[in-house]
């Protein structure tokens, strides 16, 4: 018997080792990453209960695979959401030099730490794969590049837009005074408050980087995929965007 292997099947092959492999790279580091850990099991145990005639745990395990796809969708709501909504979409600095990303940084750093010092309160959104049109449309539509001194006027306390979140896309400041919705977690710092459950929120249904700085004690703060990380300053700040956003 010969064996052959036509272009169809190396094409076919590429393209679902490339899906799996970007679901991974989207659900690395959540929950998501966790649960299929234990459906891997569960169907490992399934196979087990069928292989040496199980009943009990045959018949409950039946069950639970014929309902599998809407398990899935239920535990998985929000990762397939972000997965679905990433389809298509390019690198953040698809459209800037290096130049322009290197002051990209310097400026929005540099913002941060000028209202941490004067404890003016803040909220950053930066869009990476995972578009967020629908939380434009709800705000005051912009188009300007990214510097200290903007930032620092739109976030003026006297500022008509200052309130709500700014939205950043691919460089330039898209958005602002968008409202985004807030994490429902209930183990939360009880300091934190409607910006920092707002940036943890939009970071458990897309990709984005949100930055907060606190009003209350001038802090600067950065959630990403439902974590926040506290008390951060420049350096670590332009660091950590670095990271995320290359």
């Amino acid at each position: 018997m010969t064996f052959s292997v036509r272009w169809q099947d190396v094409v076919d092959i590429l393209i679902v080792t490339f899906i799996i492999y970007k679901v991974f790279v989207f659900i690395k580091g959540t929950r998501a990453i966790h649960l299929i850990s234990g459906l891997i099991i569960i169907l490992f145990a399934y196979h087990i209960s069928k292989r040496f005639d199980l009943f009990m745990m045959g018949w409950i395990l039946d069950n639970f695979v014929s309902s599998i796809i809407i398990i899935i969708i239920i535990i998985f709501q929000n990762d397939i959401r972000r997965v679905l909504l990433a389809i298509g979409r390019n690198p953040f600095f698809k459209r800037i030099t290096y130049v322009d990303e290197t002051l990209f940084y310097d400026e929005l750093a540099d913002a941060c730490v000028i209202m941490g010092k004067r404890k003016i309160g803040a909220l950053i959104v930066i869009e990476r794969e995972v578009g967020l049109e629908e939380f434009m449309e709800i705000g005051i539509k912009m188009d300007a590049e990214v510097n200290t001194e903007l930032l620092l006027s739109i976030f003026q306390p006297s500022s008509p837009i200052h309130d709500g979140a700014l939205i950043i896309r691919e460089g330039r400041i898209r958005a602002a005074s968008s409202i985004l919705p807030l994490t429902l977690k209930s183990d939360l710092d009880k300091r934190f408050g409607t910006r920092h459950r707002a940036a943890i929120g939009i970071t458990e249904v897309t990709d984005a980087v949100a930055l907060v700085v606190s009003e209350e004690n001038g802090q600067i703060s950065y959630a990403y995929k439902g974590e926040i990380e506290t008390g951060i300053d420049g350096d670590k700040l332009k660091e950590t965007l670095k990271k995320l956003l290359r």
